[in-house]
């Protein structure tokens, strides 16, 4: 069942992404070589409490962080750990807010500033996918508008769309109706309709798409071990026009390697 959220009810999910998207530029600002990704998920819990939210994550289904990391070949869903970044990597960040009763939810992959030039393409060309999914999230369309949008874009460079995992419909619950799958076809699956919430999130393989799971019952992996890239946002769907809720603003005011705009 898909639940309709009012404009009353989509401001307070705005005022969860914005501590939430704070949450996440805290954490940017300490990625760096030698940093331990539990650190970086301390970091996140610890701002989350102080501004009057909880982690949506923590506790949820038992997993034990308010942060999901996930580096290099770790598609979604790691534990933050004693791991030390190096100057190679490449770090998914999924963080999520419950504040006043509702849920927010976005990620963001960072690579660090020794991350080869092909890593870097594989993260541009999975950014470009996700604002051509949003571009698609509007009345009259269908999800699978929005998959088929994600989909041809990335595999046009030979890159593999995980199955497995998708977006979601986001608000009193972390996870509701609909899937938002980034594989699809135009045309196919629920209509998009004013009061829908949900997030799109391309998780995006170098190699093939197939995944596998850890046996910590959460951590998926990419079965070549090629890198992984994942970035989310959520959005709120009107009559006249769709509104991105979530924030990477201040990620990327306050990430020190610029690498999108290097590119550029």
């Amino acid at each position: 069942m898909i639940h309709f959220k009012s404009a009353q009810e989509v401001e307070v999910i705005k005022e969860s992404a914005v501590i939430l998207g704070k949450a996440h530029a805290e954490v940017a600002k300490a990625i760096k070589p030698g940093v331990k990704t539990k650190d970086l998920d301390k970091i996140a819990d610890e701002y989350i409490h102080d501004h009057g939210g909880t982690p949506s994550f923590k506790n949820y289904h038992g997993f034990p962080s308010a942060l999901c990391i996930s580096v290099n070949d770790v598609v979604v869903h790691g534990f933050p750990s004693g791991y030390e970044l190096r100057e190679s990597d490449i770090i998914s960040v999924d963080c999520g807010v419950k504040y006043k009763g509702f849920h927010s939810d976005s990620a963001y992959t960072y690579p660090l500033e020794g991350a080869d030039e092909e890593v870097l393409k594989l993260l541009e060309r999975t950014y470009e996918s996700l604002f051509l999914g949003i571009a698609q999230a509007k009345v009259g369309n269908r999800i699978g508008d929005v998959s088929f949008a994600v989909q041809s874009h990335v595999e046009q460079f030979g890159y593999g769309v995980v199955r497995e995992l998708v977006g979601h419909g986001v608000g009193k619950d972390l996870h509701e109706d609909p899937e938002v799958p980034n594989y699809g076809k135009r045309g196919k699956g629920p209509k998009i309709m004013p009061g829908m919430v949900f997030a799109i999130e391309p998780m995006i393989n170098m190699g093939t798409k197939n995944v596998v799971q850890e046996k910590d019952g959460w951590t998926i992996r990419t079965k070549d071990r090629k890198p992984s890239a994942h970035f989310e946002h959520m959005v709120a769907v009107f009559e006249d026009r769709t509104e991105i809720v979530t924030t990477h603003e201040y990620i990327e005011e306050s990430y020190k390697f610029k690498w999108r705009s290097k590119r550029a």
